[in-house]
C-alpha cells in the first residue's frame, strides 16, 4: 500500500462523501451527520483544509479543517475533523499520515492552534491535550482537545462552524 496525501480536488466530492459515510456507519459515538457536514463546510466557503488519502488511485481517507470561534476573540484556530478512513483500511496509518499532513498545512496557514473532539488516547501522539480554559459546551472535558501553534493559549468556550448542525 503506498498512499498519497494530497488536497481535495473537484473530482473527490462523491468520493469523500461515499468514504464520509462508510468510515462512521458503525461508529457508536456518531450521529452519522459527518458526511452532511463536510458537504455543507464546502459549500460555505468554510472548508479550510480539505485532505485525501489516496491508495492506488482510491480515495481511501479524507480529513477536514474549518475555522472556529473562540469567545475570547482569537483568531486563526481551527477545528479538525471530520476525519475518516475506510473502514477496511483503518489500522494501516492512513489516519496517522492525515494528521501530519493536516498538521503541516496548518503550520503554512500559519493557524494559531487546532482543537478537536476525539478520543483522548489516539490524538494525544500528535500533541492534542486538554486545556484548562477552553471549552466546547457539553462536551467531557478529556475528549475536547487542543494543539497550540501559535504563541499563547486562548481562553473561552470554542464553537464550531454552523456546518456542524448540518443534518441532510
Amino acid at each position: 500500500m503506498s498512499i498519497l496525501i494530497r488536497k481535495e480536488q473537484a473530482g473527490d466530492v462523491q468520493a469523500i462523501h461515499a468514504l464520509t459515510v462508510a468510515a462512521f456507519r458503525e461508529a457508536a459515538h456518531s450521529d452519522h451527520t459527518e458526511q452532511f457536514i463536510v458537504k455543507a463546510l464546502r459549500q460555505s466557503a468554510a472548508l479550510s483544509i480539505s485532505l485525501v488519502a489516496e491508495d492506488d488511485g482510491d480515495i481511501v481517507g479524507h480529513v477536514a479543517l474549518s475555522p472556529v470561534t473562540i469567545s475570547d476573540g482569537s483568531d486563526r484556530w481551527y477545528g479538525l475533523g471530520p476525519i475518516s478512513v475506510l473502514p477496511d483500511k483503518q489500522g494501516a496509518g492512513i489516519g496517522t499520515k492525515l494528521m501530519n499532513a493536516a498538521i503541516q498545512e496548518l503550520k503554512k496557514m500559519p493557524a494559531k492552534g487546532c482543537v478537536l473532539l476525539g478520543d483522548p488516547n489516539y490524538y494525544h501522539r500528535f500533541g492534542f491535550k486538554p486545556r484548562e480554559g477552553l471549552i466546547l459546551p457539553g462536551v467531557p472535558e478529556a475528549y475536547f482537545q487542543a494543539l497550540l501553534l501559535g504563541a499563547e493559549w486562548p481562553r473561552g468556550q470554542v464553537a464550531y462552524h454552523e456546518s456542524f448542525s448540518a443534518r441532510g
